[in-house]
Protein backbone atom coordinates (compact mmCIF):
# COMPACT_ATOMS: atom_id res chain seq x y z
CA UNK A 1 0.00 0.00 0.00
CA UNK A 2 1.27 3.26 -0.50
CA UNK A 3 1.21 6.72 1.21
CA UNK A 4 -1.44 8.32 -1.23
CA UNK A 5 -3.31 4.96 -1.02
CA UNK A 6 -3.14 5.30 2.69
CA UNK A 7 -4.31 9.09 2.71
CA UNK A 8 -7.31 8.00 0.54
CA UNK A 9 -8.74 5.36 2.20
CA UNK A 10 -8.33 7.58 5.44
CA UNK A 11 -10.05 10.03 4.17
CA UNK A 12 -12.70 8.54 2.31
CA UNK A 13 -13.51 6.66 5.92
CA UNK A 14 -13.44 9.52 8.25
CA UNK A 15 -14.97 13.25 8.18
CA UNK A 16 -14.11 14.01 11.52
CA UNK A 17 -11.35 16.99 11.09
CA UNK A 18 -10.28 16.12 14.85
CA UNK A 19 -9.77 12.51 13.99
CA UNK A 20 -8.00 13.07 10.96
CA UNK A 21 -5.58 14.91 12.79
CA UNK A 22 -4.92 12.96 15.48
CA UNK A 23 -3.96 9.96 12.44
CA UNK A 24 -1.60 12.85 11.23
CA UNK A 25 -0.06 13.38 14.58
CA UNK A 26 0.17 9.50 15.14
CA UNK A 27 1.78 9.14 11.50
CA UNK A 28 4.34 12.06 12.68
CA UNK A 29 5.54 10.31 15.71
CA UNK A 30 5.51 7.06 14.27
CA UNK A 31 7.73 8.00 11.27
CA UNK A 32 10.26 9.55 14.03
CA UNK A 33 10.49 6.76 15.59
CA UNK A 34 10.87 4.74 12.42
CA UNK A 35 13.72 6.67 11.55
CA UNK A 36 15.32 6.62 15.76
CA UNK A 37 14.97 2.57 14.95
CA UNK A 38 16.78 2.69 11.49
CA UNK A 39 12.70 1.49 10.27
CA UNK A 40 11.52 2.33 7.12
CA UNK A 41 9.67 5.57 7.40
CA UNK A 42 6.92 5.23 4.68
CA UNK A 43 5.57 1.63 6.15
CA UNK A 44 5.52 2.98 9.84
CA UNK A 45 4.00 6.18 8.98
CA UNK A 46 1.24 4.55 6.79
CA UNK A 47 0.20 2.26 9.73
CA UNK A 48 -0.04 5.66 11.83
CA UNK A 49 -2.23 7.09 9.24
CA UNK A 50 -4.43 4.00 9.16
CA UNK A 51 -4.67 2.91 12.75
CA UNK A 52 -8.49 4.82 13.53
CA UNK A 53 -9.41 5.26 9.89
CA UNK A 54 -12.33 3.01 10.97
CA UNK A 55 -13.07 4.34 14.54
CA UNK A 56 -15.36 6.87 13.26
CA UNK A 57 -17.71 4.61 11.00
CA UNK A 58 -17.43 1.71 13.87
CA UNK A 59 -15.84 2.77 17.41
CA UNK A 60 -16.69 -0.27 18.84
CA UNK A 61 -18.06 1.14 22.12
CA UNK A 62 -18.36 -2.93 23.67
CA UNK A 63 -14.65 -3.62 22.82
CA UNK A 64 -15.44 -6.18 20.49
CA UNK A 65 -11.92 -8.15 19.93
CA UNK A 66 -13.22 -9.23 16.65
CA UNK A 67 -15.66 -6.76 15.58
CA UNK A 68 -16.03 -3.13 14.70
CA UNK A 69 -12.47 -0.72 15.04
CA UNK A 70 -9.67 -1.83 14.47
CA UNK A 71 -11.23 -5.61 13.19
CA UNK A 72 -13.16 -3.59 10.63
CA UNK A 73 -10.51 -1.94 9.52
CA UNK A 74 -7.77 -4.88 9.49
CA UNK A 75 -9.84 -7.32 7.37
CA UNK A 76 -10.39 -3.98 4.97
CA UNK A 77 -6.29 -3.59 4.82
CA UNK A 78 -5.36 -6.90 4.25
CA UNK A 79 -7.66 -6.40 1.32
CA UNK A 80 -6.15 -3.33 0.18
CA UNK A 81 -2.38 -4.97 0.66
CA UNK A 82 -1.21 -4.04 3.77
CA UNK A 83 1.37 -6.10 5.27
CA UNK A 84 0.51 -8.83 8.49
CA UNK A 85 2.80 -6.78 10.65
CA UNK A 86 1.07 -3.33 10.09
CA UNK A 87 -2.49 -4.97 10.28
CA UNK A 88 -0.88 -6.94 13.98
CA UNK A 89 0.27 -3.60 14.75
CA UNK A 90 -3.03 -1.89 14.24
CA UNK A 91 -4.97 -4.57 15.84
CA UNK A 92 -2.42 -4.83 19.26
CA UNK A 93 -2.73 -0.83 19.51
CA UNK A 94 -6.80 -2.06 21.17
CA UNK A 95 -5.50 -3.88 23.83
CA UNK A 96 -8.82 -5.65 23.68
CA UNK A 97 -8.32 -7.36 20.61
CA UNK A 98 -6.02 -9.72 22.71
CA UNK A 99 -3.43 -9.16 20.04
CA UNK A 100 0.19 -9.18 21.71
CA UNK A 101 2.42 -6.50 20.43
CA UNK A 102 5.31 -8.49 19.43
CA UNK A 103 6.82 -6.42 17.18
CA UNK A 104 8.86 -3.05 17.89
CA UNK A 105 6.46 -1.41 15.02
CA UNK A 106 3.27 -2.90 16.96
CA UNK A 107 5.02 -1.31 20.48
CA UNK A 108 5.83 1.69 19.08
CA UNK A 109 2.02 2.34 17.53
CA UNK A 110 0.43 1.67 21.06
CA UNK A 111 3.04 3.88 23.13
CA UNK A 112 2.57 7.07 20.50
CA UNK A 113 -1.09 6.18 19.91
CA UNK A 114 -2.53 7.77 23.89
CA UNK A 115 0.53 10.33 23.86
CA UNK A 116 -0.01 12.26 20.54
CA UNK A 117 -4.00 13.05 21.55
CA UNK A 118 -2.67 13.91 24.97
CA UNK A 119 0.21 16.38 24.19
CA UNK A 120 -2.58 17.77 21.72
CA UNK A 121 -4.55 18.30 24.51
CA UNK A 122 -2.40 19.80 26.87
CA UNK A 123 -1.42 22.33 23.54
CA UNK A 124 -4.85 23.63 23.21
CA UNK A 125 -5.28 24.33 26.94
CA UNK A 126 -1.97 26.94 26.59
CA UNK A 127 -2.27 30.56 26.00
CA UNK A 128 -0.15 29.57 22.99
CA UNK A 129 -2.04 26.75 21.56
CA UNK A 130 1.03 25.76 20.76
CA UNK A 131 3.68 22.79 20.99
CA UNK A 132 6.48 25.35 21.05
CA UNK A 133 6.06 26.03 24.50
CA UNK A 134 5.03 22.81 26.34
CA UNK A 135 7.81 21.38 28.55
CA UNK A 136 8.21 17.45 29.87
CA UNK A 137 7.26 18.54 33.43
CA UNK A 138 4.33 20.29 32.70
CA UNK A 139 2.63 17.43 30.57
CA UNK A 140 3.94 15.33 33.71
CA UNK A 141 1.50 17.49 36.07
CA UNK A 142 -1.13 17.51 33.48
CA UNK A 143 -1.00 13.38 33.16
CA UNK A 144 -1.27 13.58 37.25
CA UNK A 145 -4.91 15.76 37.34
CA UNK A 146 -7.15 12.99 35.91
CA UNK A 147 -9.82 15.61 35.40
CA UNK A 148 -8.01 17.09 32.34
CA UNK A 149 -8.68 15.10 29.20
CA UNK A 150 -9.90 12.81 31.25
CA UNK A 151 -10.60 10.09 28.07
CA UNK A 152 -6.92 9.75 27.49
CA UNK A 153 -5.34 6.49 29.59
CA UNK A 154 -3.30 7.42 31.69
CA UNK A 155 -2.02 3.31 32.22
CA UNK A 156 -1.92 3.13 28.63
CA UNK A 157 0.72 6.07 27.93
CA UNK A 158 2.68 4.67 30.70
CA UNK A 159 2.76 0.98 29.33
CA UNK A 160 3.62 2.44 25.91
CA UNK A 161 6.33 3.92 27.18
CA UNK A 162 7.56 0.31 29.00
CA UNK A 163 7.10 -1.77 26.30
CA UNK A 164 8.79 0.10 24.24
CA UNK A 165 11.67 0.27 26.81
CA UNK A 166 12.04 4.30 27.01
CA UNK A 167 11.64 6.60 30.33
CA UNK A 168 8.57 8.27 29.56
CA UNK A 169 10.35 11.47 30.36
CA UNK A 170 12.13 10.56 27.20
CA UNK A 171 9.27 9.60 25.46
CA UNK A 172 7.42 13.07 25.84
CA UNK A 173 10.67 14.74 24.72
CA UNK A 174 10.72 12.72 21.74
CA UNK A 175 7.33 13.08 20.85
CA UNK A 176 7.31 16.81 21.47
CA UNK A 177 10.13 17.37 19.30
CA UNK A 178 8.69 14.86 16.46
CA UNK A 179 5.16 16.86 16.58
CA UNK A 180 6.54 20.31 16.94
CA UNK A 181 7.67 20.95 12.91
CA UNK A 182 3.86 19.67 12.54
CA UNK A 183 1.28 21.95 14.49
CA UNK A 184 0.23 23.98 12.37
CA UNK A 185 -1.27 20.88 10.38
CA UNK A 186 -2.31 19.84 13.77
CA UNK A 187 -4.87 22.77 14.20
CA UNK A 188 -2.03 24.11 16.94
CA UNK A 189 -0.19 27.05 17.54
CA UNK A 190 -0.81 30.70 15.83
CA UNK A 191 -1.15 29.36 12.36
Amino acid sequence: MTRDEALALMHEHTTSDALRKHMYAVDVAMRAYARRFGEDETAWGIVGLLHDFDYERFPNDAHSPTEEHPSWGVRLLRERGLDEEGCQAILGHASYTGVPRVSRLAQTLFAVDELCGFLVACALVRPSRSLADLEVRSVRKKLKDKAFARGVSRSDITQGAEELGVPLDDHIAFLLEALRPEEARLGLGAG
